[in-house]
């Protein structure tokens, strides 16, 4: 199996920054694309940002200019570390962020992975 382990949600007032951490370890024959997804209540999830295998990287709208990710590959391993650089964070950004990885657990097979989610609240 493969899993997700996310960290470095909290509470931050407008303006602030967080910086979100998402650890894929497991059966993992190789990762395709990671991204971090959201949830506000009463929403529909909405994607927040991803990145590829070879690094390219796509934004909401809504958080181009504020937000950065980026991947960290473990050296001799298959695992991935993805992150999320959340600046001037705004009250509208306050949800539950879920990182999702597309992953290749053998050559015939890729399923999607989500982690379990953490909170950001941002205080007006």
């Amino acid at each position: 199996q493969v899993q997700l382990v996310e960290s470095g949600g909290g509470l931050v007032q407008t303006g602030g920054s967080l910086r979100l951490s998402c650890a894929a370890s497991g059966r993992i024959f190789r990762i395709n694309a990671m991204g971090w997804y959201r949830q506000a209540p009463g929403k529909q999830r909405e994607m927040v940002a991803t990145i590829a295998s070879r690094g390219s990287t796509n934004y909401a709208d809504s958080v181009k200019g504020r937000f950065t990710i980026s991947r960290d590959n473990a050296k001799n391993t298959a695992n991935v570390t993805v992150f999320l650089q959340m600046n001037n964070l705004k009250p509208e950004d306050t949800a539950v962020y879920s990182c999702n990885a597309r992953v290749w657990t053998s050559l015939a097979t890729i399923d999607d992975y989500w982690g379990q989610g953490t909170q950001v609240t941002v205080s007006s």
